[in-house]
């Protein structure tokens, strides 16, 4: 009886291609050029023939390399995580450490809104631990929590935890900011648009109401941080608390 093979989920667990000839691409060209292609217009227009044709190499030269769309998208947000910076503080005193957590969720954020069209593929990335950027990356903020005190099963429920508000938060912002794109219009401007359906819409809701009416009309961006950076410290103080002593 003959036994078929699994089928890899992932490019990170299927085992690598073996080829005797020098092939005409290399990974690191299709990643590249994928990515451009991905910030310059948006998830729907990818495809192995497009990224093909813009490589002036035909589809399937990309296989030797890939499997097919998903894998080429993996590879590219593992490149995307390679952006990612964590900090090093210059001291494991609450101050300097604290800055350097801040720091770290202030790049997160930072390159996820800089490659918007990531909001459309993380939560269907299974395997995107297993990249080598997000390893060294996983390795590095292990390191800054273990820097304040913390043990490593502390370091990974704080790593987790900080991780999933940071995407979660720029994941939202993302997808608003691609909405925005097609509107055509800066922030500024759509949030005066919206302005008075807004009013309209909370008029029902005393406590809406008065939230929204407590709200300075500052710049809209400068908001967005603001907000980002006080749930980011909530979280840190909550961690911290935990810590002996």
């Amino acid at each position: 009886m003959r036994t078929e093979k699994p089928t890899s989920m992932s490019v990170w667990t299927r085992p690598s291609r073996q080829r005797r000839d020098q092939p005409a691409l290399s990974r690191e060209q299709i990643v590249a050029e994928a990515l451009a292609l991905l910030d310059a217009e948006g998830l729907e227009a990818l495809s192995m023939r497009k990224l093909g044709t813009r490589l002036n190499a035909g589809a399937t030269s990309l296989y030797t390399h890939v499997s097919n769309k998903d894998e080429i998208i993996e590879l590219v947000v593992d490149r995307v995580y390679g952006e990612i910076d964590v900090p090093v503080p210059a001291s494991a005193s609450h101050e300097d450490w604290r800055a350097a957590a801040l720091g770290f969720g202030e790049n997160v954020r930072e390159v996820l809104l800089r490659h918007i069209w990531i909001a459309s593929v993380l939560g269907e990335l299974g395997m995107a631990n297993l990249g080598p950027n997000m390893m060294r990356l996983t390795e590095d903020m292990l390191a800054l929590f273990e820097t304040r005190g913390f043990d490593l099963e502390s370091c990974d429920i704080a790593v987790k935890t900080i991780w999933g508000y940071v995407i979660g938060i720029a994941t939202t912002e993302a997808a608003y900011l691609t909405t925005l794109a097609r509107s055509g219009r800066d922030e500024q401007a759509w949030m005066e648009t919206v302005r008075p359906a807004v009013e309209t819409a909370v008029r029902p809701y005393p406590r809406v109401r008065a939230m929204y009416e407590l709200e300075p009309r500052r710049d809209v961006q400068d908001a967005r941080q603001g907000y980002f950076q006080v749930g980011l410290n909530c979280i840190l103080d909550g961690l911290e608390a935990r810590l002996p002593g």
